[in-house]
């Protein structure tokens, strides 16, 4: 679908007017396959990675239907609601949709967590064409009456799978129950386990499905390797590899919130600017995190899972697994935040003895071997008498200054 472009697509002239402004010039797979359909009118289910456009898939004709269907908006109530498993999906979404709209008479409210709700109370005093929003406060401001659902026209759900993954499923259900049942909805999701099968199901009605996952795992300009170091060794590695100026945008992925902040805090008594981001913190921290990330005057950010999907920000030059993930998918969705918008990137795993069979896992999913630039374990070795000591000195590789990213590392002295 190389030949196509957004006029093709049906999309309308204040739209069109819109993505040019923004820069938009050829619409992704996702997009070209799921305009013509959500403007027809059709349910969709989406399957695709993220960073392949599914916003603006599911937004322009989202907005281009409500412009032309002008239905004046009661108060406390929506025509059109997209729910995000995160704040800051809900966020990025909500200020795409504003910047498409630009030109259309359309109201958008978001609804999320972590701040204070009288705001959000307020924006919807009068209702909103488009309600953004989270499931957790949305079930809490409808539990306080100042929001119905009952004339929802336009439903979509994204990245489901994430939904699930982070325990909103059930919330979910109980939001689309209180939605009418003629209704125009749209689901879109990375993978599709099980759970997600089912709410398809019970969400969309002869649904058209567009596929666009690529046929590899991960981007191919992606670098990936992996250091063996021990536990207790890991914080002073990621210190060396840190001396490379070529590691300008990090993000350092944990498994905990209190190792997020523990991490965050050594890098900067070691004179790194670093920030932390998880679920503990409040929405207006977590944005002032991201924006000192993105702005550049913070140099790493030191995130638990709940940044592995929907921020987009470009530049990020290297990931860091501090800690390998527990589900290998989610390995996949983390190194996804570099190597944005045709860059290249480099993603470093570091793996300790307990985390072998978490990295089997990612290598098998991957369906390739990490390649192994540094170890500081002693080798297995039949003939030695000595026993892998997991208190063993990690070697302080040399992290060697090159200009393109995808360059290697600089090795360990047992690297393979």
């Amino acid at each position: 679908m190389s030949d196509t472009s957004f006029e093709m697509l049906g999309l309308s002239e204040p739209i069109l007017r819109a993505l040019s402004t923004e820069g938009y010039q050829t619409p992704t797979p996702i997009q070209a396959g799921a305009i013509p359909l959500v403007l027809a009118g059709r349910d969709v289910l989406g399957l695709a990675q993220t960073g392949t456009g599914k916003t603006a898939a599911f937004g322009l004709p989202l907005l281009q239907h409500l412009a032309a269907e002008k239905i004046a908006v009661k108060p406390r109530e929506a025509r059109a609601l997209i729910l995000a498993p995160t704040r800051e999906l809900a966020l990025q979404i909500f200020e795409n949709l504003r910047l498409y709209s630009r030109h259309l008479k359309l109201s958008h409210a978001v609804i999320l967590g972590g701040v204070n709700q009288n705001r959000q109370i307020a924006a919807l005093r009068n209702g909103a064409d488009i309600l953004v929003a989270t499931p957790g406060r949305l079930l809490d401001l409808i539990g306080q009456k100042h929001l119905r659902l009952d004339h929802v026209t336009h439903l979509v759900i994204d990245e489901a799978d994430r939904m699930f993954d982070m325990g909103f499923i059930r919330d979910v259900r109980r939001i689309v129950g209180l939605l009418p049942r003629k209704r125009q909805s749209l689901l879109f999701s990375a993978t599709m386990p099980g759970e997600v099968a089912h709410l398809v199901n019970e969400v969309l009605r002869q649904p058209a499905r567009v596929e666009v996952s690529p046929k590899v795992i991960a981007a191919p300009r992606i670098a990936q390797c992996v250091y063996h170091v021990a536990a207790g060794d890991k914080r002073t590695l990621l210190n060396t590899l840190l001396q490379d100026e070529d590691m300008s945008r990090v993000i350092v992925f944990t498994r905990t919130k209190h190792g997020a902040n523990k991490i965050a805090t050594q890098l900067a008594k070691s004179g790194y600017k670093a920030e932390a981001i998880h679920g503990n913190k409040s929405q207006n921290a977590r944005q002032r995190a991201l924006e000192d990330f993105r702005s550049g005057r913070a140099r790493v950010l030191v995130a638990t899972d709940i940044a592995a999907r929907g921020i987009d920000i470009d530049g990020v030059t290297h990931v860091v697994n501090f800690d390998l993930p527990e589900v290998a998918e989610s390995y996949v969705h983390r190194i996804g935040r570099t190597a944005r918008a045709g860059a290249e990137g480099v993603a470093i795993a570091l793996c300790d003895p307990t985390e072998q069979p978490r990295l089997k896992a990612i290598e098998r999913l991957l369906k390739h071997p990490l390649e192994v630039i540094g170890a500081s374990l002693p080798p297995q070795n039949a003939a030695s008498k000595e026993r892998p000591n997991s208190d063993t000195a990690a070697p302080r590789p040399r992290a060697r200054r090159h200009r393109n990213p995808r360059a290697r590392y600089g090795r360990g002295r047992n690297a393979a």
